[in-house]
Order: C-alpha cells, then sequence, then structure tokens
C-alpha cells in the first residue's frame, strides 16, 4: 500500500443477528429494517448469504462462493436490501466461511471436478486431500464414507446406481451423486459399441463414431497427470468426448438404446451377486472409493470442519482460493453494500494471522488504494501456487497495523469467531477488531452466579449424581475420546509426518510410529487453549506460544509417567522451531509445515472434546457450560469483571459482546433462571430431591442401571428450569414443549457419548430417555411433578427476568459493540439449536416496540410493564431505551474511559455499577443481582425496590464524575447525587425504586 493510508472502517453501534435462510429472506430482511432502526441497531449482522445446500437454515453448508443463496434471495433483493439499510445510516456485517465447503451437494462443482479428475483437477488443491495416505487403495483417491452400510452389501442391495445424462455418466446412491471419470466410461461404452455392432454392422457411421469416441477417452491423460499441458488436454478432450457422445445418443435410437442396455448391464441383477462385478470395477477404477460411513474416523484422507464428513476444509492460505472464496464477499464490499466482516471459526485456518493479514490489504484495496491483489492474480490466469503454500512472499513482512489490538487504522470491521480459553487474551498482532462475544457471554453470565454458594452447588451436585468429578481429568478424557472415535485420520496423517522428521536424525529415528503417536494424542489433549499461533516465517516461538506448548508438555508427562522422556523432547523440540544445526531448507519447511498442522488438529480436538462432550457429561450449573466457558468455575468475582473490561476498553473497545449466538448452548434467559439457583442451593436441591422420588416411577431399569442415569436426570430439571414458558406448559402448548425438550435431551445424551452417541446409537436407551420425559411431565391429576415444578420455577422464572434486565443493559454499555441475536430482545427461552434456529415473530415484535413508542409518562410506562411482564414488553423496553441511548451518544460508548463504581451498605453485593466518561460527556449503569436477596419472591410485585429492598445502600461515585442531579433514562426520574465526608454518592433505593435497572445522564445546570 505504500504512503497510502486506508479509510477508516465503520464500526458499528450495536449489531443484530439474522439467519436467513429459505423461511427469511433478503425481502423480509428489507421489509424489517424501520424495526431495527427503530429498536436502536445501527447494523444488521448477517448468517452467510452465499449459496449453500439446498434448505439449510443456518448458510454454513456453502457450495458455492460465486453466487448468492437462491433460495434466501436475488442478487437484486440483496441490493435492495442492503441499500434500504445503507439509506437508514446502517450497516451490514456479514458472515465469511473460509475455512470449509458443503461436499454433499452435486453443486458444488469444485468438489464434483476435483471427483471427477483427481489430481489433474484444477481443484485439487482447493482442498486439503492427502493423495498419498499408507492404505494403497486410496493412493490418487478421496475416500468417501457415505454408505449406511458395509460396501459389499450396498452394491448387491442396487443401493448405487448408474445413470446417464448429456454425454456422462453418474454414479448415484440415494441423494448422493458423484461422477464417473469420461475415461473409466469406457467400461460401459464398451458393452453399448459390443451392442450396437450387433445391430447396424462394423461399417455403419454410428458404430464408427462410438468407436472414435472410445479411442479419444482410452488415450485421455491419467488422472495422476499434472504438467499443465496434460491438464489442458485432457479437459478439453473429455469435453469434446462428452458432446460427441450426446450427440450420438441423441441422433440415433439404436446408439440410445446400446447405452441404455449397457448401463442396466453394469448397474447388475439382484440376488446375482456375480452380475455387480463389472459396477465394482467401474467404481474402483474413480478417483474416490466410496465406503461405510465408519470408515471415516480412521482412513478418510480430506480434511474435514471438525468431524462431519460433508464438510470438508479449503486451503484459503493458497492465493487463488482465497480469490475465489471472497468473490462474492468482496464485490458487495466494492459497491459498499457490505460494511463489515464475521470470520467464522478462524482456529481452522492454517495461519489466522497471515489470512487476516490479506482480508485487511483486500478491503484496502478495494476502498481505492491500488489494484486489488486477488484481481491481479486473477488476471494472470489460471490456478499458480507457490511451493510453500505463501500466496504472496511480501505479504509476510507488510502487516496492516492494528494499533495494538485496538482495531485503528484498519480499512474494515473485522470480527473472528475466536473461543478464548481460561486467561487466554486475542492476539494483539490480528489486524481485526475484536471477537464475536463469546468471552464476553460468559463473563457477564458470571456476574450473576452467587461465588459465595459455589460449595454448596458443587456439593449438592455431587451428591445427587453419586459422582466426585475433577473437571480437568474429564476434559482430558473426552478430547483423548475425540482423538480415538473421531479423528484418528487426522492424529494419523499428523503423526506420519512427524516420523518422516523423526527418521532424518539419528537422535530421533528409533521413534517408532506408535510411540510418537501416542505422544501427540497426550499433547493434544493436555494442550491448555484451543490452539497456538506458530507461523511458518518465524524463526523462535513468542512467549505466549512457548508457555502454552510447554505447559502441554508437561502435563503430558504427568499423565504418562511410562513414556520416555526423550520422545516428549523431540516432539517440544519441533513444536519450538528447535531445528538441528545444518538442516536443510526442505527439512525446516517439513518441520513448520507439521507445527501449522499440529495447530490446526488442536482446536477441533478441543472444541469437541470440551463444547461437545465434556459440557454435556458435567454441569454442577448448567448456566457456566457455554461455548468458551469453564463449568468448574462457578461466578464471576465483581473486581474481576470489572478488570476485565478495562482491558477491553483499552485493548479491543470495538469487540463484540454477546449474550447469545446461534451456536450458544442456551439461550441468554435460559442462562439468567439456571443462574439464579446458585443463590438457592438448599432450596434447590430439596426440590430436586423431591422430584427424583416423584418420578422414580417412570425410569427403566437398563442392562446396569436406572434410565436416564442420575446425571442425566439432573440436567433435565436444570433445562427445565431454563425452558419453562412463563404462561406454563398446559393447552395447546404441552406437546410442542414435550418434543422441545425430548430433542434437547436426546441431543444432549448423544454429545455425552456415556449412554449413546451419535456414531453408535442405542435407540432403546434413547426411546427409554423419551418415555421418562413424557411421563415426567404429562398432565393429569395422578402426576404431582409439573405443579410441584411450576410452583418452585415461579421464583426462578421472576428472578431470571430480572437477571436477564440486568445484563441486557450491561452488555448495551460495556465496552465493546453490542450484538443481539434474533428475538432476544424480548423474553427467549430457546435451548441449543435446532431450537434457537425456530422462526421469530416479527409482526408481534414490531406492535410490541410500536406500543412503546406513544408514553409520554416514562415512569408510568415502566410501572405498567414491571406489573405484567409476561408477554415481554419489559425486556423491549429496556432494550431499545439502552440501545437509543447509547446510539445518540456513540461517542462516549466508543471511547468514553470505563469507571468501576461501588456501593456501600447491607445490599451492596446486589449492585454491578459503573460509569463511561468521556470529556463533559458521561453516563452511569447501575444493575441489580442476587434478587432472592433481595427480597424477590414467588408472588406480588415483580419488583419493590424502594427502602424495603435496598435499605441504607448507596452508589458512591468516581470522583472524575458530576455532582448534581442526575436523569434515568427508563423512567424520567431524577436523582440527587449527596456529597458526606468528601464522598458523592446516590441512594440506591431511589435509583432503582421503579427498575432494577437504571442509566442515568447529569441534568444540565
Amino acid at each position: 500500500m505504500g504512503n497510502q493510508t486506508p479509510a477508516a472502517a465503520r464500526v458499528p453501534v450495536s449489531t443484530y443477528r439474522l439467519q436467513f435462510n429459505r423461511d427469511f429472506t433478503f425481502a423480509e430482511g428489507r421489509a424489517l429494517a424501520g424495526y431495527f432502526d427503530a429498536l436502536g441497531v445501527t447494523d444488521v449482522y448477517s448468517a452467510p448469504v452465499l449459496r449453500a445446500r439446498a434448505g439449510s437454515v443456518h448458510g454454513y453448508d456453502v457450495i458455492d462462493h460465486s453466487r448468492l443463496n437462491p433460495e434466501v434471495g436475488t442478487d437484486e433483493e440483496f441490493a435492495e436490501f442492503a441499500g434500504e439499510l445503507r439509506r437508514r445510516g446502517m450497516g451490514l456485517v456479514m458472515d465469511v466461511v473460509p475455512n470449509h465447503m458443503c461436499v454433499s451437494s452435486p453443486e458444488n462443482r469444485w468438489w464434483q471436478d476435483l471427483l471427477e479428475n483427481g489430481p489433474s483437477s484444477p481443484y485439487a488443491r482447493f482442498f486439503d486431500v492427502d493423495w498419498h495416505p499408507p492404505n494403497p487403495k486410496l493412493q490418487n483417491r478421496v475416500l468417501l464414507p457415505v454408505l449406511g452400510d458395509q460396501y459389499g452389501r450396498v452394491l448387491e442391495n442396487q443401493e448405487v446406481r448408474i445413470g446417464y445424462r448429456a454425454g456422462a455418466f453418474q454414479a448415484h446412491y440415494y441423494e448422493t451423486q458423484l461422477p464417473v471419470a469420461p475415461r473409466t466410461s469406457t467400461i460401459i461404452l464398451s458393452l453399448a459399441l459390443d451392442d450396437l455392432r450387433s445391430q447396424l454392422g462394423d461399417a455403419h457411421g454410428d458404430v464408427l463414431e462410438l468407436e472414435s469416441v472410445l479411442t479419444a477417452l482410452r488415450n485421455l491423460p491419467q488422472r495422476t497427470e499434472t504438467e499443465a499441458s496434460r491438464v489442458r488436454e485432457r479437459r478439453r478432450e473429455t469435453e469434446v468426448a462428452k458432446r460427441r457422445v450426446a450427440r450420438l445418443v441423441r441422433e440415433s435410437n439404436e446408439a440410445r438404446r446400446a447405452v441404455h442396455d449397457a448401463t442396466a448391464r453394469v448397474n447388475g441383477v439382484k440376488g446375482d451377486p456375480a452380475s455387480f462385478d463389472l459396477l465394482e470395477e467401474l467404481l474402483d477404477s474413480q478417483a474416490y472409493r466410496l465406503s461405510y460411513w465408519r470408515v471415516a474416523a480412521e482412513e478418510i484422507n480430506y480434511r474435514r470442519f471438525f468431524d462431519i464428513n460433508e464438510l470438508a476444509a479449503v486451503r484459503v492460505e493458497e492465493r487463488p482460493v482465497f480469490t475465489a472464496v471472497h468473490e462474492i464477499i468482496f464485490r458487495l464490499m466494492k459497491r459498499g453494500l457490505v460494511t463489515g466482516l464475521r470470520i467464522d471459526h478462524v482456529d481452522g485456518l492454517l495461519d489466522p494471522e497471515k489470512y487476516l493479514n490479506d482480508l485487511q490489504r483486500e478491503c484496502a484495496n478495494l476502498l481505492g488504494h491500488g489494484r486489488p491483489a486477488a484481481a491481479s492474480a486473477a488476471a494472470a490466469g489460471g490456478a499458480t501456487f507457490a511451493t510453500d503454500s505463501v500466496a504472496n512472499p511480501a505479504d509476510e513482512s507488510a502487516a496492516i497495523p492494528s494499533a495494538a489490538g485496538a482495531g485503528k487504522g484498519l480499512p474494515c470491521y473485522v470480527v473472528v469467531e475466536k473461543i478464548l480459553g481460561h486467561g487466554e487474551e486475542l492476539r494483539p498482532e490480528w489486524p481485526v477488531h475484536g471477537t464475536t462475544g463469546y468471552d464476553f457471554a460468559n463473563l457477564l453470565n458470571g456476574v450473576f452466579v452467587d461465588t459465595s454458594r459455589a460449595a454448596a452447588v458443587r456439593d449438592f451436585y455431587r451428591e445427587f449424581t453419586g459422582s466426585a468429578v475433577n473437571f480437568a481429568d474429564l476434559l482430558y478424557e473426552s478430547k483423548k475420546l475425540i482423538l480415538i472415535v473421531a479423528m484418528s485420520s487426522e492424529l494419523h496423517v499428523l503423526t506420519r509426518r512427524l516420523e518422516r522428521i523423526a527418521a532424518r536424525s539419528r537422535y530421533s529415528r528409533d521413534f517408532t510410529f506408535r510411540s510418537l503417536h501416542d505422544a501427540l494424542a497426550e499433547l493434544i489433549a493436555c494442550f491448555p487453549v484451543y490452539r497456538s499461533y506458530v507461523r511458518r516465517r518465524h524463526t523462535s516461538v513468542g512467549a505466549e506460544d512457548r508457555r502454552l506448548i510447554q505447559s502441554a508438555v508437561r502435563a503430558a508427562r504427568r499423565h504418562n509417567p511410562s513414556l520416555s522422556r526423550s520422545l516428549f523432547d523431540f516432539v517440544a523440540s519441533v513444536l519450538l522451531l528447535e531445528d538441528p544445526k545444518g538442516i536443510a531448507a526442505h527439512e525446516r519447511n517439513e518441520r513448520r509445515e507439521f507445527v501449522l498442522r499440529f495447530q490446526q488438529l488442536t482446536s477441533p480436538v478441543t472444541a469437541k472434546g470440551l463444547e461437545d462432550t465434556a459440557f454435556y457429561r458435567y454441569y454442577p450449573l448448567a448456566s457456566l457450560n457455554e461455548v468458551g466457558g469453564e463449568p468448574d468455575v462457578l461466578g464471576v468475582p465483581l473486581g474481576q469483571f470489572h478488570r476485565a473490561n478495562e482491558r477491553r476498553q483499552a485493548r479491543w473497545p470495538h469487540t463484540m459482546s454477546a449474550t447469545s449466538t446461534h451456536d450458544s448452548k442456551r439461550g441468554e434467559d435460559v442462562r439468567a433462571r439456571i443462574s439464579v439457583l446458585s443463590e438457592i442451593p438448599e432450596e434447590w436441591g430439596a426440590a430436586v430431591g423431591r422430584w427424583r422420588e416423584m418420578n422414580r416411577g417412570h425410569k427403566r431399569i437398563g442392562d446396569y442401571a436406572e434410565i436416564p442415569d442420575a446425571n442425566e436426570e439432573y440436567l433435565l430439571y436444570q433445562t427445565l428450569v431454563g425452558a419453562w414458558p412463563l404462561d406454563g406448559v398446559g393447552g395447546e402448548e404441552h406437546a410442542t414443549f414435550v418434543e422441545r425438550i425430548q430433542q434437547y435431551v436426546n441431543k444432549a445424551i448423544k454429545e455425552a457419548k456415556l449412554n449413546t452417541s451419535w456414531i453408535n446409537a442405542d435407540e432403546d436407551y434413547e426411546r427409554a430417555v423419551r418415555e421418562f420425559v413424557d411421563a415426567a411431565l404429562a398432565a393429569g391429576d395422578d402426576n404431582p411433578f409439573p405443579a410441584d415444578f411450576a410452583e418452585f420455577q415461579r421464583l426462578t422464572a421472576r428472578c431470571g427476568m430480572l437477571n436477564s434486565l440486568s445484563q441486557t443493559l450491561l452488555k448495551i454499555t460495556a465496552p465493546g459493540v453490542p450484538d443481539f441475536y434474533q428475538g432476544t430482545e424480548v423474553w427467549n427461552f430457546s435451548l441449543v439449536d435446532p431450537d434457537n434456529r425456530r422462526p421469530v415473530d416479527y409482526a408481534r415484535l414490531r406492535s410490541l416496540l410500536d406500543s412503546l413508542g406513544g408514553a409520554e409518562d416514562s415512569a408510568a410506562l415502566a410501572e405498567s410493564l414491571v406489573s405484567e411482564p409476561e408477554e415481554g414488553r419489559l425486556k423491549l423496553f429496556v432494550t431499545s431505551r439502552a440501545l437509543g441511548f447509547r446510539k445518540a451518544r456513540r461517542e462516549l460508548f466508543a471511547s468514553g474511559d470505563y469507571l468501576p463504581l461501588a456501593a456501600s451498605g447491607e445490599q451492596a453485593d446486589s449492585a454491578v455499577s459503573f460509569a463511561r466518561k468521556s470529556g463533559a460527556g458521561e453516563a452511569i449503569v447501575v444493575a441489580g443481582r442476587f434478587y432472592t436477596r433481595l427480597g424477590v419472591g414467588r408472588d406480588g410485585p415483580l419488583w419493590r425496590g424502594g427502602e424495603g429492598t435496598w435499605g441504607d445502600t448507596v452508589l458512591m461515585l468516581d470522583g472524575r464524575l458530576a455532582r448534581g442531579r442526575y436523569r434515568d433514562a427508563f423512567t424520567g426520574a431524577e436523582f440527587e447525587a449527596r456529597e458526606a465526608w468528601g464522598v458523592t454518592t446516590l441512594r440506591l433505593a431511589g435509583v432503582l425504586g421503579r427498575l432494577p435497572v437504571a442509566l442515568l445522564e447529569p441534568v444540565a445546570r
């Protein structure tokens, strides 16, 4: 970029997440722009909108990066949607999926071309395929674990069929459609030629034409040819042959019949095993190998998104791939229709920092600062790859400035989906504005957990389940399990790389494949965070990455005292870039490639082991089992909350602040309810004990224990606490609610992988659990549980609503960009996906928002909303007023100082408060918590406030704040700050008299 400075990025004041799909289109989004604007949102934050698998409800299964999803709308409709936002001064943040593509759709032309042409495909290096695995049957082939049974059974059951269309043949397995390479179609066409010759004779023109086509196909270059001229020849002659076959079949009845009969013969006859030999020969000659889906864990030879066979990783580190993946994104940005980007699963990338630098550099070019590098590469023609996968060597030394992590000076607003581990910080050198907000969600959620009762919560959980679990050990075992049952193939590939490195030195050549395999498994299972970020160009490892690697090595040694210390020392030396003296350049590159691949593997293993296994096995307080959370750490002390916010303001002032996302394990209002249990562990324990006895008769006795087991039953009761409808479960909604809970529990027990799993489903066990849920929730006088539960849950529901109001205000006013997941502006008791993808009733929400607009007396409106909180207008009121306040004072919240405020008095611990200060502008935020301590009960007004609630509790103001009167943005009420003994205070009995939250600013004198 030289000395040119890119235009500053548009930074949202707030965002609203929309999940586009065929049931919610661009046209519907455009119609709602006025609602989002009136709500106070400044930017819409969109799920992926590129062409995805048919019927996709989330958009992450992209099949074509060159088109928008036609199920969501046309290019014109997208432009109208984005244009409507722009007319209102709003922006659009788009979700980008650079890491993987869906390969189960025949409309993924990249993958289909790879399957047809193997290593000679121009897309062969778009995907991360190991063309030379140990299994000789997979040399230059891709394993496709798509079959529901053993290969031979599937073939002889005629589940795989060959079909003809437009000069080519395809293999069909139910919805799966796979290409038959033209060179191999000679097996079918030879049969057709024999038939045609017998009908028409050797000299007939149709016979001669088909003979000529067969000769051309047999002389095609092999699919292993990668020399450019031979690849072009293969592709050119293939297309010519297809057109000739298509014309012959179209114009000759005899040829058409011959091809049809030959295809039928290849497809075999059910009951005649020998008749399937030709089909087996044809399939064995393809660039792919069909297999039973259970083979995937051990032999799959393409990198996946986690362990999902249908999602293949793409090599976005290659310049042509980078260009192709972002084709639509950059086009929309250049037109000004997209103003920010959210990068999905950044840890899956080979080199996240390089990718982000490339991304920001391209954005700068799009804004007019020079010709885009991607466009230049495309203009040069073809897919030209650097041998070491570095797309642009200059990129490695010319990083985009990120102002020490603040995101200042960046051309595009970019946030990354990055899950931070315990004590981990986002890398300050990354040219981004922050994360998507999992870190904030867990920080904020922890504030509403009563840390003083943590021991009681743990003790009762241990007593009820009969299991004393050490979570660190559980996580270790869960990650080992994932490596064994889901990602052993990836571990084998990585081990082979390490084995080649070990063989190059006399000091390490005696390490066997098995010992290296075991050592790697231990290091991955012990890795303390999702991944490290050593880069290819590094000559030494930074302090943070060195600490992480050494921590993993120490833990692995403790777990495996019988494994040789020298083995771990060797692996550590490779990971720490401690190269032997005199090493050749290609050997150094090989070691660096291993390190990069190691980092790519630790992330999915941690994600699957933690989020999708351990989280479903251990839940003393299930509200803590959230993405990026720590279920063994019960609560966040208030001082820690304030210190974290001060760091956010200093380092990442524009990072997202989320409380619910499409990946949440539980919605924010569900967590707000469950956290109340930390305040009442004795009452909770007594209730769960009663419910166990009430429902004992509904359990089935399995081979060794009751179904469900105690741990699963405990999760069920917590789930009901969080999801129980405000108006109960009677009437028409009963069946719907029961089905939702059954689906959730079924997913939970499968994720736990103890009594059933996705891979080895125990249908009898799952059925017994479904029946238990159904019986426990059955309506009728002979079932005491629902009524007893509903009475208990009234307290958690009421306190949960108040918790939700507090966390909403804190999110909107804390450092960062507050993000709202669709529909969470009112009470929303959704569970994990797909439950949280249910359609949102925007007509109702718009009506509720309109009903709040005409009130002249804000205090009276607030009191009326508190008196009837069930419909959700109370949360909508707090959300819209606070968002409007923030939007009108955007600089105050974007750059203002964060000043923690302390309370004093008998209920001081129940107040959370801070101020935002920038020049003459300031705001004071006050929110309640621990509402059972504040006297909230099952009956009476939801919120009383006043002296009876707060007593003598006062808020002590920072000396940098104004003295005098303050006005509340919610009620319009004014309060006088009092000064005594050199301390200025506000009485919480007044400030939080009508609502449990307040947003104050000084009244102009």
